[in-house]
């Protein structure tokens, strides 16, 4: 019998049609357009406005296209995963919130939180559930409304994140495609260089975090990207190893969209050439969770059935890691 393996099936995204530039940016903090472009690659990034909207109502556009594309129900869907670090609210998880709103009455879920990094660690996730015969279609959503936490009077932070929704679906596959290997890693030392201070059990709201402005992303920017260079590059070039994958035998590298030059360093560990790497940071900068599934859908019609594609993500607290997968349609 074939080894069963979790391949996806479909994907979509969804970002909000409010257009935040670089030159909108210039005249609400001290940056500007060179500055910004030269140092992370991003020109401007999607923003989701509105009264009582948050990530799940990102995830329902996303959610509703992927089902239509691939011409089944909610009802038919049997676990939602849903990774980000924007729930719309502490509890319950925006998963079981989204399986209310898109009608998926046979499904349960939950969410999972490893920042940057969650997107890989779900669909890591999901393929047990696939793998162990027990579930058919897993939904892994990604997605943040990370406007909701910036500052945006805290310019090294706000030029770099926006919103955004991309799912996945996972069914089983047996003729050897779908996801192959994953190696994903986490350091909770690092947690000093990118976190969000207060909203927490040890910190809860009050005057005085909301006073002092600790409800917003709190980042240290050089660490974090001496710490995301290395670690990135390293764990996608594991993953080639651990798979005997040569540079030439990498179809696509679909990396974390968190600054230009990390992206170019993992490329350039791997020894793969720009002309592989799916990159769309200049249109919508660190949507988080969002990044991966974007990708994934932007570039879908180039895709071709057996092709050899790395995951490799980075995020805060630290987590990372790289999933291999070999596309299945």
């Amino acid at each position: 019998m074939s080894k069963i393996h979790a391949a996806i099936t479909a994907v979509q995204g969804y970002v909000p049609d409010y257009v935040l530039s670089n030159k909108e940016l210039e005249t609400i903090v001290d940056t500007t357009d060179e500055w910004i472009t030269s140092r992370t690659g991003i020109k401007e990034r999607r923003i989701l406005k509105g009264e009582g909207l948050g990530t799940s109502d990102m995830a329902v556009h996303a959610v509703n296209g992927l089902l239509k594309k691939r011409g089944i129900t909610a009802e038919e869907v049997d676990l939602i995963i849903f990774c980000t670090t924007t729930p719309d609210m502490p509890f319950p998880a925006t998963a079981n919130i989204l399986a209310d709103k898109i009608g998926a009455k046979n499904a349960w879920g939950f969410d999972l939180q490893a920042a940057c990094s969650g997107f890989i660690y779900g669909i890591s996730t999901a393929s047990q559930f696939i793998e162990s015969g027990k579930h058919q279609k897993v939904l892994v959503v990604g997605g943040d409304k990370m406007s909701s936490i910036i500052d945006y009077t805290d310019r090294t932070t706000c030029i770099i994140f926006g919103d955004g929704c991309g799912a996945v679906l996972l069914e089983p596959n047996e003729e050897g495609n779908g996801i192959i290997d994953s190696v994903l890693k986490s350091d909770g030392a690092g947690r000093q260089f990118l976190h969000q201070k207060a909203g927490g059990s040890v910190k809860p709201a009050s005057y005085e975090t909301i006073d002092h402005r600790e409800h917003f992303v709190y980042q240290e920017g050089k660490a974090v990207f001496k710490f995301a260079v290395t670690n990135m590059a390293d764990v996608a070039a594991e993953i080639m190893e651990r798979n005997q994958l040569s540079a030439e035998d990498v179809t696509w590298l679909v990396p974390h969209q968190a600054n230009k030059r990390i992206i170019d360093a993992t490329a350039s560990r791997m020894g793969v050439g720009s002309e592989k790497v799916m990159i769309n940071i200049e249109r919508y900068g660190n949507t988080t969770n969002g990044t991966i599934p974007l990708c994934l859908w932007e570039w879908e019609d180039k895709l071709k059935k057996g092709d050899n594609i790395i995951l490799a993500a980075f995020g805060g607290g630290f987590t990372w890691g790289s999933v291999y997968i070999k596309w299945a349609y």
